[in-house]
């Protein structure tokens, strides 16, 4: 996709046609961006995190990519379910990469989600287009030629990094509660398939009323989460900053349900997962 405004501008749907995930509807007024070559890189202060869950690093991947960093992330046991009031944060904003095309943001999200599950970053522009091409490659049937969640969840599991499943649930609360408890549960990032199957966040943490392993009327009160492309925006809305802490209403704003009987993902419509699985 070309970085120029007239096309981001044409991006929402016409006539029926769903643009591939990734593709960036028009922009809000209140946010000013001029068409960069890259996203930006400039990254908040950090905000204080717990440490992840640490994951061996994973098989090496079919596809060529550059190599990690060598430094590996120090081993911590897993966290034991506790009463009460619950909050787990996985991420640092250094896990944080922007997407550096508006057609990127399944290769930034794997990005992010290897960086955290494993300690091993490598944010350069060539790994993210390598790890783009590798989900749109296991993307089967797209009629848009990108990449859909399907192949992202694919691309998470042929690089080590699961098991991944892309999964829908019939209710926003229902899918915020299953991304949560996951989440806890196996120590990994979520998948969140935003604006309709448009584009890719990753849920890095929460807060909730209970632990939700344990208690099965947990309620989640907050998300953390990174969008990769932020700081522009878009029409469904501002982005947050990376592992920014935000409320359900604010989330409820670009997760929404997808139903495009025409292309189909494999699952039934609802609001999609690219759920951890153990």
């Amino acid at each position: 996709m070309l970085l120029v405004l007239s096309v981001v501008a044409a991006c929402t749907p016409a006539n029926g046609v769903e643009p591939r995930l990734g593709s960036i509807p028009s922009t809000p007024p209140w946010v000013a961006v001029a068409t960069p070559s890259v996203a930006p890189t400039v990254r908040p202060s950090p905000l204080p995190t717990a440490s992840p869950v640490a994951r061996e690093k994973p098989a090496t991947s079919s596809a060529t990519e550059t190599p990690w960093p060598s430094a590996e992330r120090v081993p911590e046991p897993a966290a034991t379910p506790v009463a009460g009031p619950y909050a787990i944060s996985l991420a640092k904003v250094a896990d944080f990469v922007p997407q550096y095309t508006f057609e990127w943001c399944v290769g930034a999200s794997i990005q992010m989600a290897r960086s955290i599950i494993t300690g091993n970053r490598d944010e350069s522009r060539t790994s993210q287009r390598q790890l783009w091409e590798m989900a749109r490659d296991l993307t089967v049937d797209s009629p848009y030629g990108g990449a859909n969640p399907a192949g992202w969840a694919a691309a998470l599991d042929d690089l080590g990094l699961g098991p991944y499943r892309l999964v829908s649930l019939p209710t926003f609360d229902a899918a915020v509660r299953e991304a949560a408890r996951a989440l806890a549960d196996t120590g990994r990032p979520v998948g969140l398939v935003m604006w309709a199957g448009r584009h890719a966040w990753v849920m890095t943490g929460f807060e909730s009323t209970a632990d939700p392993r344990i208690n099965q009327d947990a309620r989640v009160t907050h998300v953390r989460v990174m969008d990769p492309l932020y700081p522009h925006g878009s029409r469904w809305g501002p982005s947050p900053a990376p592992n920014r802490l935000i409320g359900l209403e604010t989330l409820a704003r670009q997760f929404v349900r997808r139903d495009r009987p025409d292309y189909d993902f494999g699952v039934d419509p609802g609001w999609l997962l690219v759920l951890p699985v153990e």
